[in-house]
């Protein structure tokens, strides 16, 4: 008999937290799934830590690397779950997660895919004091491209029938079916919910409560938020490829979005001038970040500001007093 909800979890080098991750799905109170596990060819002991546990809902399935898109569309591919549920293997969720999901689905028939928050943990697991707070009804395909309320790939459980509608096949694997876009390796997340939205006109859905707790790796490089915006724009060259006249409506505003974003990131990654570099740039395409969010953006403003008047390591004690260790988005 098929589990009502598949869960795929990618693994790639990540032994200091898969078992964090394994052991938040075995202890929801819904336990009507089965545990994918993608082995997706990494060199630690994380494979190692995943077979050791003893459950028969667990399955393992091993590939040569593809990243991932590609471990999500091979876990997708084996799944057996009417409802599909994403979990990347840093990430943890709270116990009652998949019930709360199961029953907004089975109640609303019309959405494809639900999702909830996300609160922020830090390397270690411990709780930061920001947590997200989208939009969570009447949502429209422009604000899946502006502000991406799913927020994260272990936020949403989506109908395996939604994802049919979006399913393709690549030239150059025409025996494999495609979900998730990988040739991305950052923001094929919102590249596949854009086009469950735009092409598939799947609906989505938000539930309150904070149910999945995102893990923001501490450290890093401005490098990684050029590769971000860079990935950005491939998705909105995809976007355009399919639906041109919805992309060329609002891609100005959402371009602005994310130059948002991304400044808060540069902000957590100590580059306030970077931060400030990306702002100009936001404004310059589009003002209504400033409009319709005001405070969200003069905050990002001003945190920029300060890192740039006080320095990398006055302001690195402010970020850490603020934000419980971090700054995120």
């Amino acid at each position: 008999m098929s589990p009502t909800v598949s869960v795929i979890m990618p693994v790639y080098n990540v032994e200091a937290y898969v078992a964090e991750a394994i052991n938040s799905v075995l202890a929801q109170t819904f336990q009507d799934f089965e545990l994918i596990i993608v082995d997706d060819g990494g060199s630690d002991r994380s494979m190692d830590i995943c077979r050791s546990f003893d459950d028969r809902r667990i399955r393992i399935v091993s590939q040569a690397n593809r990243g991932l898109a590609g471990a999500r569309n091979t876990g997708i591919l084996e799944a057996r779950g009417a409802f599909i549920a994403l979990l990347d293997s840093d990430d943890r969720w709270l116990k009652e997660k998949l019930a709360l999901h199961v029953i907004h689905l089975e109640n609303n028939p019309g959405i494809g895919v639900s999702f909830s928050p996300s609160r922020f943990i830090d390397n270690e697991g411990r709780a930061m004091r920001l947590v997200q707070a989208p939009k969570l009804d009447n949502i429209t395909a422009a604000h899946i491209f502006c502000r991406n309320p799913v927020g994260n790939g272990s936020a949403p459980v989506i109908r395996r029938m939604a994802l049919e509608t979006i399913a393709f096949r690549h030239p150059s694997e025409p025996q494999r079916t495609f979900y998730f876009d990988e040739s991305l390796r950052q923001s094929e997340d919102i590249e596949l919910w854009l086009r469950l939205a735009v092409a598939g006109g799947v609906r989505f859905g938000g539930i309150a409560p904070a149910l999945t707790e995102y893990r923001v790796n501490g450290g890093g490089l401005s490098s990684q938020v050029v590769r971000q915006y860079q990935s950005w724009e491939q998705v909105v060259l995809r976007l355009g490829s399919y639906a041109p006249e919805f992309a060329e409506q609002h891609v100005s505003r959402a371009r602005a979005y994310q130059l948002r974003y991304l400044a808060r990131r540069a902000v957590q990654l100590g580059d306030p001038g970077m931060a400030l570099s990306l702002l100009r740039e936001a404004f310059a395409c589009n003002r209504r970040p400033l409009l319709e969010e005001p405070v969200k953006t003069l905050v990002t403003v001003a945190a920029a500001v300060a890192g740039h008047v006080l320095g990398p390591e006055r302001f690195a004690r402010l970020v850490g007093l603020a934000a419980g260790g971090k700054l995120v988005a």
